[in-house]
């Protein structure tokens, strides 16, 4: 056996040594001519192939439907089943190494996640997936730095003052403890005085207004870098029996106060920090901050682990919350009362991670008359959303557009033209307003223009098929193969090959049967139990989307780290050889969706 084999590559990276060995001792390479068949359909495989060189089709028919290059395996399925399905054929001059089924049998016997990666379905995979992570690859909130958490500003004061006076400062600055400046020695020394000292002060005896802070002060300050690590911070609270930490650089500037209770809440779930500062915020800048933070807390929730779908949902409630309270600042309270904003797009269907263009409306109730200055109102609020960090729309769809801030009735109208005469202009707008959130404001005003949308689409067979052929508005065929493979441009737009087909099909279908939700999982689930859609295509279709989401997210995240602009594009030849082998099998789930719904709206004739 050849000593390069390589154990970095799914799923043998989850061998151990004896498990490797075993490989090793069971491995012969194998050379195919261009065009030949490695394996045909029905038979029996002896062995698992490993790709050295060269490309292997997969094949259905005359229909490509997957291509494996160097470091893939097949066909594990078709060894643990006792029968090939498919049809393999060499694409060019193929070497490979052969795996004798019987040791594949003992490493999949003795390795659960070796077998889960090899042959399982999609599902199977990514939950083998997330618990290598959670095992090998993750690193904990704790590992985050201390400048990440919410540290409290520093209140100075100094050691002359009086104990009522520092009273009256926790209450002012709304805080429990201050920082005391002790000049009369040299050099200066800082001290730190909280409240539960005030206890103290009152035994002592003396008048509150003549105790002067610097006498009940502990000027032995238990510090921290904004560099370490959250862990150590709080083994330092623990150690020294404190509940708080000051923050202070080299070059000994105060960063502010870590309190052990933000400590705690940051590792449990710091959204409720974020969401403490947009209700909080008195003025647009106090939003701008808490927006900020969202993006924060995105990286680390990431980093930690946590799963792609729960940061998202998060994501569309610290968002509404900040737009909701924006709006409130901006609009009059008449306004907000007898309107509705929404939101749309991946914002909408509570999808969005990473800060994308604004898509946002608003409808009026009937027979309201708004401010003179409404138009003003809706461009200092796209204004303010552009300053928190969501760049306006290239299509021009927000409520700054007189297009996209119209009464109930109006709106009704304008959705009628959609479906009456469906160009590829109105049916985008119909797309994007079937996505529509509510996120202030009477709510009840949207439903009912949506519910008027959904009874006109179902009769119109045409107008369905219309907007069904969306689905390939991106893409590029076979394209995307050769990306993974390695074959031509190595950037991948993962929202064109693969998030919008899904999301824009499950949409297509959710209109035809009239389905209420707007988040796509929501919508796979009542496709589902409409049996329009099966169990298992229900099942890969959600991990498929949550898959996607996770890539782009890691990729965006990347992108900003580096100071670059988040572009949606996946550097494929940066992929894990498992995220390559995910990558393949989500797309194949698209392909295969794809031409499901070509049959349900009859797409090849359109």
């Amino acid at each position: 056996m050849p000593s390069a084999f390589n154990f970095n590559a799914s799923p043998f990276d989850c061998l151990t040594q004896a498990e490797q060995r075993l490989v090793r001792d069971s491995v012969d390479v194998a050379y195919f001519p261009d065009g030949a068949a490695i394996l045909e359909v029905g038979i029996a495989p002896t062995h698992l192939f490993v790709i050295i060189k060269g490309y292997v089709s997969q094949m259905e028919g005359s229909e490509v439907i997957t291509s494996y290059g160097p470091d893939d395996c097949f066909d594990g399925r078709g060894l643990v089943a006792g029968k090939v399905s498919s049809r393999f054929v060499a694409a060019e001059e193929v070497v490979a190494y052969q795996l004798a089924k019987q040791a594949v049998s003992d490493l999949i016997a003795s390795n659960a996640t070796f077998g889960a990666l090899l042959f399982s379905d999609l599902s199977n995979k990514l939950s083998a997936l997330s618990a290598r992570q959670s095992q090998h690859e993750l690193q904990s909130l704790t590992m985050s730095r201390v400048d990440e958490a919410f540290l409290r500003p520093a209140v100075f004061v100094d050691a002359a003052t009086s104990i009522l006076s520092v009273v009256k400062t926790f209450q002012s600055e709304r805080t429990s403890n201050v920082l005391v400046r002790d000049s009369s020695i040299q050099p200066e020394r800082l001290g730190i005085f909280t409240a539960t000292a005030v206890q103290r002060a009152i035994l002592d005896g003396r008048p509150l207004d003549q105790l002067p802070v610097g006498d009940l002060s502990n000027f032995k300050l238990i510090e921290v870098k904004p560099s370490d690590q959250l862990g150590d911070a709080m083994a330092i609270m623990l150690r020294n029996r404190v509940h708080r930490v000051v923050v202070v650089d080299d070059d000994k500037k105060i960063h502010g106060i870590l309190e052990a209770l933000d400590l705690f809440s940051f590792l449990s779930n710091q959204s409720h920090l974020i969401t403490e500062k947009i209700e909080d915020a008195k003025a647009l800048e106090g939003l701008s901050q808490a927006a900020a933070q969202i993006t924060r807390m995105i990286a680390l929730l990431h980093r930690s682990g946590s799963r792609v779908n729960l940061i998202a949902r998060l994501v569309q409630q610290l968002n509404s919350r900040l737009f909701e309270r924006a709006w409130n600042l901006i609009a009059p309270a008449d306004l907000v009362k007898n309107s509705c904003l929404f939101v749309m797009g991946s914002e909408g269907r509570g999808e969005q991670l990473l800060k994308t263009d604004q898509d946002n409306g608003l409808v009026l109730r009937d027979g309201y008359t708004p401010p003179d200055d409404l138009a003003d109102i809706c461009d200092r609020f796209s204004a303010a959303l552009a300053s928190f960090g969501y760049p306006e729309c290239a299509g021009h769809i927000m409520v700054n557009n007189p297009d996209w801030r119209n009464t109930a009735a109006g709106f009704a109208l304008m959705a009628r033209q959609w479906l009456i005469m469906p160009d590829g202009d109105s049916l985008m707008k119909l797309a994007i307003f079937m996505d529509a959130h509510a996120v202030c404001g009477d709510a009840h005003l949207l439903e009912a223009v949506e519910e008027g949308v959904a009874k006109l689409a179902t009769n119109n067979d045409a107008m369905l098929s219309r907007f069904a052929s969306a689905i390939d508005a991106f893409g590029s065929g076979t394209g995307w193969w050769n990306r993974l493979l390695g074959l031509g441009d190595n950037q991948l737009n993962i929202k064109k090959e693969g998030i919008f087909p899904l999301v824009h099909g499950v949409r297509s279908l959710a209109l035809a049967k009239r389905v209420d939700e707007t988040g796509t999982t929501e919508r796979i689930a009542a496709l589902v139990t409409l049996e329009v859609l099966t169990p298992e295509m229900g099942a890969d279709l959600t991990d498929s989307l949550y898959f996607f989401m996770g890539l782009k997210l890691k990729a965006g995240l990347a992108e900003l780290d580096t100071g670059r602009a988040v572009t949606g594009a996946i550097d494929v030849d940066k992929l894990s050889s498992l995220d390559r082998d995910l990558l393949k099998d989500t797309l194949g789930v698209v392909k295969r969706f794809k031409a499901l719904l070509r049959q349900r709206f009859h797409l090849e004739a359109a």
